[in-house]
C-alpha cells in the first residue's frame, strides 16, 4: 500500500485522463463510421433496386442492360435527394423556422407524394429535344446514350454535393444527353438554339429569383418592419403576403406539379391562383390578428408571423419538385427499358410504377443520408436567414417559375432558391450600406473600406463557387457522357 496521502487522487486524475481519451477515440469513431454506414445503406438500396428489376422485368436478353440501368438509375435518384432537395428545405432549417429532422420529415413525406401522386407518367427521352432524334435512332445507340448521360449526371452530381455545390439536375442530365449525342453523331446532332436557351437560364434563372426576392423583402422592410406601429402594419400586409403565397403555389401546382392528373394552361393556373389566393387572405385575417395579439411592437415579434407559411411553403415546394424532378432520375432509365423490351427509341415514353417508385425512393434515402450538408450551406452558410428573409426565398422560388413560364423562358429551380438566398442577402448589405453612409454623411466623413468589409453580409466565397459549378455543369457532365458513351458502345 502507497505511503502517499495523495496517491487516490493522483490514480482518479489517471483515470479521469484515460477515460477522456476513450470518450474521444469513441467520438473519432463515430465521426469516421457515420459516412460510412450511409454509404453502406446507400449500396444496399442500389443492389435492392437491381434485384427488383431482375424480378419485375424476368429474365431475357435485355434483363442485364435493364437491371444496370435500374442501379445507375437509383444511384442518380440519391444524388438528387442529397444536393437538389437542400434548395427546398434550406431556408426553412437557416431561418430556424425547422429543425434539422422535422425538415428531412416533411421533404421525404412531400417529395415521395409529388412523385408519386403528380409525377410525370410520361418523359421526353431525347430530354426537351436537346437532341435530335434521328442522331439515336438505332435502338443499342440510343440504349448506351441514354445510359452514359445516366451515370455522367450522377457521378457530377455526387462530386458537387461532396464539394458543396447545389447545381441543378436538370441541366446535368441534359448536359450528359447532349455529350452522349455528340459522341454518337457529330455536333449536328445537337439542337444548339435549345442549348443557347438553357446556357441563358444560367444568368436569368438565379438573377430573376435574387430580384423577386429582395422586391419582397423591400416591401417587407418598407411597410412593416420599419413603420411606428408594426403591429398594425403586420396585421394589414401579412395576410396579403400569405394570400400572394398561396396564389402563387396554387398557379405553380397546378401548372407544373399535376401534369399527370389534369393539363393546365398558363391563364388557367393564373386565374386559380388567383382565386386561392383571395380565399387564403380572407382566411388568415382573423389568424393574424389573433396571432399577433399581445406582442411586442418589435422587428423580433414579427418574424413568428411568418414562421408557419414559411413550413409550408417549403412543404409545397417539396411537392412540386418530385412530381416534376424525378423524371430527371428514372427518365433515361424508363427510356432504356422501353427501348429494350419494345426496340423502340420514340420521343416519349410512358414511366412503369417500378420505375417512378426507385426514383421516389432513391430521392428519399439520398435527403435522409447525405441531405443535410447541402441542407446547412444553403441555410446557414450564404448568409444569416430569419423567417421574414427565408419566406421571401420561398415565395421567390413559387413567383419566378411563374414569370420565366409566361416569357416562355427555360429556368432552374435550383438556381432560382439560391438565387434568391443571394438576392436577400445582397439586399441587407446594400441596404446597411446605403443606411451606413447616411450616418456618416450628418457626421461629415465617408464611410471607410473597414466599415464596408465589416457590413458584408454574403459570403463571397460560395457566390464564386456556386457560379462556377452552375457554368461547368453542362459541359462538364457532356464531357463525362461522351467519354462513357464511347467505352460503352466499344465494349458492347
Amino acid at each position: 500500500m502507497s505511503d502517499d496521502p495523495n496517491a487516490p487522487i493522483n490514480r482518479w486524475k489517471t483515470l479521469d485522463k484515460d477515460l477522456s481519451r476513450v470518450v474521444q477515440l469513441e467520438q473519432a469513431t463515430a465521426a469516421i463510421s457515420r459516412p460510412m454506414v450511409a454509404i453502406g445503406i446507400s449500396l444496399v438500396f442500389v443492389v435492392v433496386c437491381g434485384l427488383a428489376a431482375f424480378g419485375l422485368t424476368g429474365q431475357g436478353s435485355g434483363t442485364a442492360i435493364i437491371v444496370a440501368a435500374a442501379v445507375f438509375g437509383a444511384y442518380m435518384a440519391l444524388n438528387i435527394g442529397a444536393n437538389d432537395v437542400a434548395n427546398n428545405m434550406g431556408p426553412a432549417v437557416g431561418a430556424n423556422a425547422l429543425s434539422m429532422g422535422g425538415a428531412l420529415i416533411i421533404a421525404v413525406v412531400f417529395e415521395t407524394l409529388g412523385a408519386l401522386v403528380a409525377g410525370g407518367d410520361v418523359v421526353s427521352t431525347i430530354s426537351g429535344g436537346i437532341v435530335a432524334p434521328e442522331a439515336v435512332a438505332n435502338p443499342e445507340t440510343f440504349i448506351w446514350a441514354m445510359m452514359a448521360a445516366l451515370i455522367a449526371a450522377a457521378l457530377w452530381l455526387n462530386l458537387a454535393t461532396w464539394f458543396g455545390a447545389p447545381v441543378s439536375t436538370t441541366h446535368s442530365i441534359v448536359g450528359g444527353v447532349m455529350g452522349a449525342g455528340i459522341a454518337a453523331a457529330g455536333f449536328a446532332a445537337v439542337e444548339w438554339g435549345k442549348m443557347g436557351q438553357i446556357a441563358a437560364s444560367w444568368v436569368v434563372s438565379p438573377i430573376l429569383g435574387g430580384a423577386v426576392a429582395a422586391l419582397f423583402l423591400a416591401f417587407i422592410k418598407a411597410f412593416i418592419n420599419d413603420v411606428p406601429d408594426k403591429l398594425a402594419a403586420a396585421r394589414r400586409w401579412v395576410p396579403l403576403l400569405i394570400g400572394v403565397m398561396a396564389g402563387a403555389f396554387a398557379a405553380y401546382l397546378s401548372m407544373k406539379g399535376l401534369k399527370k392528373i389534369v393539363t393546365i394552361e398558363l391563364g388557367q393556373a393564373v386565374m386559380l391562383g388567383t382565386a386561392c389566393g383571395f380565399a387564403t387572405w380572407l382566411l388568415f385575417r382573423p389568424i393574424i390578428r389573433r396571432q399577433s395579439a399581445g406582442m411586442e411592437n418589435r422587428k423580433r415579434s414579427l418574424k413568428v408571423l411568418f414562421a408557419v407559411p414559411l413550413i409550408a411553403s417549403a412543404a409545397l415546394l417539396s411537392f412540386a419538385h418530385g412530381a416534376n424532378d424525378v423524371a430527371n432520375a428514372v427518365g433515361p432509365l424508363a427510356a432504356i427499358v422501353h427501348a429494350v423490351q419494345d426496340a423502340g427509341t420514340s420521343d416519349k415514353v410512358t414511366i412503369p410504377l417500378w420505375v417512378m417508385m426507385i426514383g421516389a425512393a432513391g430521392i428519399s434515402f439520398g435527403l435522409m443520408l447525405f441531405g443535410p450538408k447541402l441542407i446547412r450551406m444553403v441555410g446557414q452558410e450564404i448568409t444569416k436567414l430569419n423567417p421574414v428573409r427565408a419566406y421571401c426565398v420561398a415565395l421567390s422560388a413559387a413567383i419566378t417559375v411563374i414569370i420565366a413560364s409566361g416569357l416562355g423562358l427555360p429556368v432552374s429551380s435550383t438556381h432560382i432558391a439560391v438565387g434568391g438566398v443571394f438576392g436577400v442577402g445582397f439586399y441587407r448589405e446594400w441596404h446597411a450600406e446605403r443606411r451606413a453612409r447616411l450616418l456618416n454623411l450628418q457626421k461629415g466623413k465617408p464611410l471607410s473600406a473597414e466599415e464596408r468589409r465589416r457590413r458584408k453580409l454574403v459570403r463571397r466565397v460560395h457566390v464564386a463557387g456556386i457560379a462556377a459549378a452552375w457554368v461547368i455543369t453542362v459541359p462538364m457532365t457532356a464531357l463525362l457522357s461522351a467519354l462513357l458513351f464511347l467505352a460503352l458502345n466499344g465494349l458492347f
